[in-house]
């Protein structure tokens, strides 16, 4: 059982990297932005769609 959840959370974070550096380059279309946002990953995804929501 533990290393199916151990695994499921790599897997997670994995995908979270991939959605925020996919929504960073389709905003501000530069490498860096896309390298740091992936750094934040989840984060970064959730700031993304509690801002989008207000504006």
């Amino acid at each position: 059982m533990s290393s199916r959840s151990s695994s499921t959370v790599s897997s997670g974070i994995g995908f979270g990297a991939a959605l925020a550096i996919t929504i960073s380059w389709s905003l501000h279309k530069s490498i860096l932005w896309a390298i740091i946002h992936g750094c934040f990953s989840w984060l970064y995804v959730i700031y993304y769609m509690l801002n989008r929501q207000i504006n």
